[in-house]
């Protein structure tokens, strides 16, 4: 009983081991994060504050080919053009996803990524030399490209990287990036930084540096391990991958995991997306990430982001002081993302989830309220910025960062890739809807296009608190497991494809039965 009591304690202290934050671990996440999310939350906010003087570039540009200005019509259309091309390059990247992470790898994938920003970059920030706006618009799309990609494989790759004690922390540093580049993009497009008409180039073509250092630095950085075991079949490789991420000799437990998932690997084959979406076993799982996407974003936040300068001015905010205001609601967005990073391990995944989606929704419905009671109550201003301040702390402490890390967890490495895509693609189809859509709803509705948004986010809290499990400290299996008891009813034909989740090593998948307990 003594030695049982030393070996519990012995495994105990190398498990405390296995799930510290190593340096290698850290420095790999937040290169990851910087060189890849950091220009998706960029490029989602750079183009607002010098709009005024870049929508000058296109006429000046225009009268210089033509001898006259543009019609008004036309000078729209560009504009919606260049804003609504970042996310629709978006979906073309998400359907890039698959391909790219199964034959590149994650790490491979990243830095190939990089190209696509440079590229923009350059293109972009020689736009107004060369005397050409149309390089802005498809620099936008090939950004948009860079981001779909980015979005969905840095939290694919972290994921994967990290200890499922820390997998949800870590998993939320991307979204913390990107709302970093959100603030970052909204300080240097100040009228008194690069916001003006002699900076904006400068603007746009920074986004490339965070490229430059990621393409020089994450080679030096392991490969995700799960890539190189299961889809490499390089186990050698995988564990000293793991070895020099966790700082410590003994990965023997997290290999073992590895390779029974490796046996369902071998049965199932990688899923393609029209697998993925006919496969009955994994139907609530689907379900659950195409709902947290389209809540995440048709619950109105990038309609916050794009246009809060008019959200702002509509709460009779002054004129020249909207973009301080601005700056500041960014600074809440990184404050409120960076608690989600500490708080996601403790509370879990689910109750951010509801959380952030519940106060998002009242925002919503008193935002709606203040808008039409403000040019009778004087105050009431006030209450719309605070509903704007609670909406971004509900969005960035769950809406936002947590169903990127449910996409990664809800998965197998056979199904993660698919799955990402078709999150990915409705992430940013969504995002594209909402940007196409919301000014017209605006000039519809007025205030009460909020209801909309709030109603999205109540049948997403609905949604979630019936049907979305906890994942926080679940191993993979474990996670798929309670999926599949989940997806009970829908199962029955599948059961020789769900068998791989309760194969006991060192027994013949044939001569196992599965209990109706089990599933």
């Amino acid at each position: 009983m003594e030695m049982d009591g030393e070996k519990r304690e012995s495994s105990s202290e190398e498990e405390g081991r296995k799930g510290k934050m190593t340096v290698l671990l850290a420095l790999v996440t937040l290169i990851s994060a910087f060189g890849s999310s950091f220009q998706y939350g960029y490029n989602v906010s750079v183009i607002n504050s010098p709009a005024q003087y870049m929508q000058d570039f296109y006429n000046e540009t225009y009268i210089s080919r033509n001898g006259v200005s543009m019609s008004e019509d036309y000078q729209t259309l560009l504009w919606s053009l260049t804003v609504s091309m970042f996310p629709l390059g978006g979906f073309f990247g998400s359907l890039m996803v698959g391909p790219l992470v199964n034959n590149c790898g994650r790490k491979g994938t990243l830095l190939i990524n990089n190209l696509f920003s440079i590229a923009a970059a350059v293109l972009m920030g020689t736009s107004k030399i060369a005397k050409t706006f149309e390089v802005i618009i498809l620099s936008r799309v090939i950004m948009g490209i860079y981001a779909g990609l980015a979005s969905n494989v840095v939290p694919m790759f972290l994921g994967e990287l990290a200890p499922r004690n820390l997998r949800g922390a870590v998993g939320v540093v991307p979204q913390l990036f990107i709302t970093v580049g959100i603030l970052i993009a909204q300080i240097l497009g100040l009228n008194s930084i690069l916001g003006n008409a002699e900076g904006w180039p400068i603007l746009l073509g920074l986004t490339g540096i965070p490229s430059v250092i990621q393409l020089l630095t994450l080679p030096l950085f392991p490969e995700s391990p799960r890539y190189l075991l299961i889809q490499k079949g390089n186990e050698e490789q995988a564990r000293k991958a793991l070895q020099r991420l966790r700082g410590w000799g003994d990965v023997d437990d997290e290999i073992e995991e590895m390779r029974q998932e490796d046996k369902s690997e071998k049965e199932e084959g990688q899923l393609s997306v029209f697998t993925l979406c006919t496969f009955r076993g994994l139907r609530w799982q689907l379900i659950s990430i195409v709902v947290m996407m389209m809540g995440q974003q048709l619950s109105g936040i990038n309609a916050v982001f794009y246009y809060a300068d008019r959200i702002f001015l509509s709460a009779g905010v002054a004129t020249d002081k909207v973009q301080y205001v601005t700056v500041s609601i960014g600074a809440v967005n990184v404050v409120m993302t960076a608690l989600a990073v500490f708080i996601v391990e403790s509370l879990g995944r689910r109750i951010l989830l509801l959380a952030g989606f519940g106060l998002c929704c009242v925002a919503c419905a008193v935002l709606t309220l203040a808008l039409n009671l403000q040019s009778t109550v004087s105050w009431m201003s006030y209450i719309s910025i605070l509903c704007v301040i609670v909406y971004i702390i509900g969005h960035a402490i769950g809406a936002s960062p947590v169903p990127f890390v449910m996409i990664t967890e809800m998965f197998l490495q056979s199904s993660r890739p698919a799955a990402f895509m078709v999150g990915g693609s409705v992430h940013w189809l969504s995002n594209f809807t909402v940007g196409l859509v919301f000014l017209y709803m605006e000039a519809g509705l007025g205030a009460y296009c909020f209801l909309i948004f709030c109603a999205v986010c109540l049948m997403s809290v609905i949604y979630i608190f019936f049907i979305v499990p906890e994942t926080k400290n679940k191993t993979f299996m474990e996670i798929n497991r309670i999926m599949a008891r989940r997806n009970k009813a829908d199962i029955q034909r599948d059961v020789e494809e769900v068998m791989d989740f309760h194969t006991v090593p060192g027994i013949p998948a044939e001569k196992q039965e599965v209990s109706s307990s089990d599933m």
